[in-house]
């Protein structure tokens, strides 16, 4: 399947004002599970450009808040209820900041980061997956009990391991596809809800 970056949704995210076509994969999940809600505070990692954060931002409304994390700068929006963070969500500092900012645990962590492709299919899926268990570390350290993850994935060999990771801290797992997804990619999501901080210990495969 050949690749066409400006697909029909990267030009209804331009005409929309979007800033990626991202933000239709997020808009059908919310629409599908209602993984958001006014007044909630939400984590977006791997927030650039912004695209999510612009849906959330909607959703949670003015009593709500969202804190966008990136390596990479954001460029400012203009919705008050958006607090933009430079650096890594691993380090201490970034996630006690998150704290700070929100005033406390979150309702939800979402989570589009990939990596940077190689090639190498071995190499990109392991990559893929550390990220995975990336979002998973930061909505431990983050949620508040009963709280969601949204968190990307691919097709892999080890996805069986990370959905029994996930069924440890979260009473329900679901794996879904939005129609948003790029025709030929193997990208999928898993929305996990009902965080508890103490793990299940009973394997759940």
């Amino acid at each position: 399947m050949t690749y066409k970056p400006q697909d029909t949704y990267f030009k209804k995210a331009k005409q929309e004002g979007y800033r990626s076509r991202a933000a239709y994969k997020l808009l059908e999940l919310q629409q599908r599970y209602r993984i958001m809600k006014p007044g909630d505070k939400v984590i977006d990692l791997g927030a650039a450009p912004g695209g999510w954060l612009q849906i959330a931002a909607k959703i949670v409304g003015q009593n709500g808040r969202v804190i966008g994390v990136d390596l990479q700068s954001i460029q400012p929006l203009p919705e008050r209820n958006v607090i933009l963070l430079s650096g890594d969500i691993t380090a201490e500092e970034i996630q006690q900041q998150i704290t700070q900012l929100l005033g406390g645990a979150a309702h939800c962590v979402l989570s589009d980061l990939a990596p940077k492709l190689s090639g190498i299919r071995d190499a990109d899926m392991a990559r893929c997956l550390e990220l995975g268990r990336t979002a998973l570390a930061v909505a431990i350290e983050l949620l508040r009990p009963g709280g969601a993850l949204l968190v990307k994935s691919f097709v892999s060999n080890d996805l069986q391991i990370f959905t029994a990771e996930l069924k440890q801290y979260f009473a329900t797992v679901q794996r879904t596809k939005p129609e948003a997804t790029r025709q030929g990619s193997s990208e999928f999501y898993f929305y996990a809800k009902g965080f508890s901080a103490r793990p299940n210990t009973t394997p759940s495969l």
